[in-house]
């Protein structure tokens, strides 16, 4: 049962308990201490709090459990922060008790005494202690382990040991932590009542598919609720050695091509330009835009086209688990589709409302003409009739960008199958067109060719809506090469994506819904970069 917070007793910090350690959280003056405001204070300052537009009204302790290996226990919390606009989060928090008073001075929670020791409870991960606990439960997992905190490792993670760990880097929702150089093991920070798609996804892939260009799974860490319910509050994957992401490396090859402009002298109005979704191989590329364009961008471009192909393959090519088999569009899919994106479409058109004085240009041209045409942009959202279309829907990466792919050597390794922030646990398992991720790598182009623009307006000598006309061109030409080497991997794997018309269809309604989706992020965080996914909704909408 949750524990409410209640304001803390006229004890003073450091506050003193005669409770043992392993029994700290059966003593509830404890309790109502810890979940203070103290710790309210300590939470909305972490990165990988994901509340902060929201107010916070109290924080309840929904779940506690034992990470502990021989002597050595730390606790891990499962935390109900409430908010005042009558909606909830869970949070993964996972503590320790130390009594140095040079330790983690940036990360301590509270100051407490413990049997006339006083210290500090810390966030556990801080701690190498912890760390170390962690991986040799992972590493010793036992097959079907039935207990309550359940530690689960494939058949190669094997003859190691603990020799070092370390924080990954500044992740936004989650914390990673390096072992050995060799290992990583993510810790959700959000949580939900119900199996992370990243763990069953990146299992799925690695463990029964081989799927080689993702991180290779090698364990977990789920807890069984009061309620029976899983929840998966760790994964351990291989580390890939890599370049960076591949949002990094594009940007800085689009550099290049826009730096062509001037070094080859391009006259930009002259550039031929393709179809709209057509499907090109590099030879029917003109001589002109690959002069301009290189071919690496393009053979980088199909490199990623055979790789997220291969994805989408493995993912539609299981017939015994239910949670992966290919099924159908039917009735049941488009009214949870419709549904999900008008109420989304109707909090944008509010949100663009309220930021046209945010706004000028060409962003304020394209925003007047969303509002415009917000009757067509819905009435292209309603218009999806699921008795038109062959394909079949699959489990799909469902928040697939650049920034979701690392860069090594020549090739390309996909990972966090999270999904999409703002979706629910349930809506990022229901099963999309494999389309649906290619909308959005398509969009993460569209992204990435005008970010190229805007952080090197000073450099390049043409006028911006020159350069945004040129960005527009090489973005078709993109898009017409990783569908050449996409749309013929997948069929040659009979993997049913559908017809032609079918193909188009199912694009443009996916880029439209994700271009309205970034939309909102835009004008709250950006409204200079609105101009981003207005100018991806008007192309739809007039195309």
């Amino acid at each position: 049962m949750a524990n409410k917070v209640s304001k803390p007793s006229i004890l003073q910090p450091p506050y003193n308990f005669n409770d043992k350690w392993e029994a700290l959280f059966e003593n509830e003056e404890f309790i109502k201490i810890f979940l203070s405001d103290v710790l309210e204070d300590y939470i909305i300052k972490q990165r990988w709090y994901g509340g902060k537009a929201s107010k916070l009204k109290y924080i309840e302790l929904a779940e506690y459990f034992k990470i502990q290996q021989h002597d050595e226990v730390y606790y891990g919390l499962i935390l109900e922060v409430n908010f005042t606009e009558a909606f909830y989060q869970h949070y993964f928090l996972p503590i320790a008790f130390v009594s140095d008073e040079s330790f983690a001075q940036d990360d301590r929670i509270l100051p407490i005494s413990i049997q006339d020791q006083e210290g500090f409870i810390i966030d556990a991960i801080n701690l190498e202690a912890f760390r170390k606990v962690v991986f040799d439960r992972i590493l010793t997992a036992i097959p079907k382990d039935k207990t309550r905190v359940r530690y689960h490792k494939s058949d190669i993670f094997k003859d190691c040991q603990y020799e070092s760990s370390r924080f990954m880097g500044l992740e936004q929702s989650n914390t990673s932590i390096v072992y050995n150089e060799k290992y990583v093991l993510k810790f959700f920070r959000r949580i939900y009542a119900d199996r992370n798609p990243d763990y069953e996804m990146s299992r799925f892939l690695s463990d029964k598919k081989d799927f080689k260009n993702t991180p290779a799974y090698l364990g977990s860490i789920q807890i069984k609720d009061s309620d029976g319910l899983n929840i998966t509050i760790g994964l351990m994957q291989e580390m890939v050695e890599n370049q960076g992401d591949a949002w990094a490396y594009m940007l800085i090859e689009f550099h290049k091509v826009f730096c062509n402009l001037e070094y080859k002298k391009i006259n930009i109005s002259k550039l031929p330009k393709t179809e709209e979704f057509g499907r090109l191989e590099i030879k029917d590329v003109p001589p002109e835009i690959i002069d301009w364009v290189g071919l690496n961008v393009f053979t980088k471009i199909q490199k990623l086209a055979q790789r997220t192909a291969e994805m989408h393959i493995a993912l539609g090519s299981e017939f015994e688990d239910t949670a992966f088999t290919p099924t159908h569009f039917n009735g049941d899919y488009t009214v949870w589709l419709k549904n999900r994106l008008l109420y989304q479409f109707q909090n944008r058109l509010n949100t663009i409302e309220n930021s046209l004085h945010k706004l000028d240009g060409l962003a304020l041209e394209l925003a007047n003409e969303f509002l415009d045409k917000k009757n067509i942009i819905r009435k292209r959202f309603v218009n999806f009739d699921w008795t038109k279309l062959k394909g079949e829907r699959i489990r799909v990466h469902g928040d697939y960008h650049l920034g979701q792919v690392l860069v090594k050597d020549d090739d390309f390794y996909i990972l966090d199958f999270e999904g999409e922030p703002e979706s629910t646990i349930r809506d990022r398992k229901v099963k999309q067109p494999p389309l649906k991720d290619v909308a959005g790598l398509f969009r993460s182009f569209h992204y990435a060719i005008y970010a190229t623009i805007f952080n090197n307006l000073d450099l390049y000598k043409h006028e911006q809506h020159e350069l945004f006309n040129a960005g527009e061109i090489l973005y078709q030409y993109l898009k017409g090469v990783f569908l050449g080497t996409y749309v013929h991997s997948i069929q040659e794997a009979n993997l049913n994506i559908g017809y032609n018309q079918e193909r188009i269809f199912l694009l443009k309604y996916a880029m439209l819904e994700k271009a309205v989706y970034e939309l909102g992020y835009e004008l709250n965080s950006r409204p200079r970069w609105a101009v981003i996914p207005l100018k991806g909704i008007s192309n739809i909408i007039n195309n």
